[in-house]
């Protein structure tokens, strides 16, 4: 909940400072949003590029790295000289943020009994409405004092989760129960159940365009 919190509080920071950007670049709101853009295309490949690393490495070392990779780049926005490095740095941002969700949710479904999922799965969703609201929060409180390079900077708050991972979150006991066993081919699963993952790609995309729309 807490990661899925913070991935979107780093997200949302950007949608509310186009104006902004676009006035510091000389440019209109219009080629600002192509950041946005830009991130969200980018998540399928951090899904499945951070996917498979967990597969292979576990889901907790390579969340903490995810975690850290994603605030960096967030803090490395407010530092973007052009327009362009700024699409650039978003869009690479894009690939970390992408790497969250599979990975927190692999960890917390798979530490928990079956017959709570579904109220988890909940819980874990609702963390993203809530970084919607921490981030517009953060915005009200300190926009007009440090500015939207400023406030990228204060995005860097989610690496913080990582200590408490580090500290009281325990690997999964899926990946721990098959550590030592073959692991999966993850692009020969995926066209192993094609219809399903089909299904679930256009039912996440429909969800996606009533939440960013």
């Amino acid at each position: 909940y807490l990661g899925w919190t913070l991935d979107a509080f780093d997200y949302f920071l950007m949608t509310f400072m186009f104006t902004a950007i676009a006035k510091e670049f000389g440019t209109d709101v219009k080629a600002i949003t192509q950041a946005v853009f830009l991130t969200l295309a980018a998540r399928p490949i951090g899904a499945f590029c951070f996917g498979w690393l967990a597969e292979r490495f576990g889901r907790r070392p390579v969340l903490m790295v995810d975690i850290v990779l994603f605030s960096i780049l967030e803090f490395a926005s407010g530092f973007a000289p052009t327009l362009a490095s700024l699409l650039v740095i978003r869009f690479l941002f894009g690939v970390a943020m992408g790497g969250e969700w599979g990975l927190g949710a692999s960890l917390a479904l798979e530490s928990i009994p079956a017959r709570l999922r579904g109220p988890v799965s909940g819980l874990l969703q609702s963390g993203y409405p809530s970084g919607y609201f921490v981030a517009s929060v953060v915005y009200f409180l300190l926009f007009d004092r440090i500015g939207w390079r400023g406030m990228f900077m204060v995005g860097v708050a989610p690496a913080l989760l990582v200590l408490l991972i580090r500290i009281h979150v325990k690997e999964s006991p899926v990946f721990e129960e098959r550590r030592d066993k073959v692991r999966s081919k993850p692009v020969k699963e995926l066209f192993r159940h094609w219809k399903i993952a089909l299904y679930m790609i256009v039912l996440m995309a429909a969800f996606n365009a009533f939440s960013h729309g």
